[in-house]
């Protein structure tokens, strides 16, 4: 089984969006989940997830390093 990759997802605000997305010829929203400030989802890519789409202000950490993303306002 081929090695899969995690990221780490830590919301610094209320109301953070994390959309998963679809691999294949048409890319389309699977799976949503929302997160309170503070709040910690480990995310994994797999066979069917080749994107994450984050909404609203949080820290992305990965194998790549950490990234802000910034508040939905």
């Amino acid at each position: 089984m081929a090695q899969t990759e995690y990221i780490i997802i830590r919301a610094q605000e209320d109301g953070v969006n994390v959309i998963g997305l679809t691999r294949g010829n048409d890319t389309k929203f699977h799976h949503t989940e929302k997160l309170d400030k503070g709040e910690v989802m480990i995310a994994q890519f797999t066979e069917h997830t080749s994107a994450m789409k984050i909404r609203g202000k949080a820290e992305v950490h990965s194998a790549y390093g950490i990234i802000e993303s910034e508040s939905k306002k």
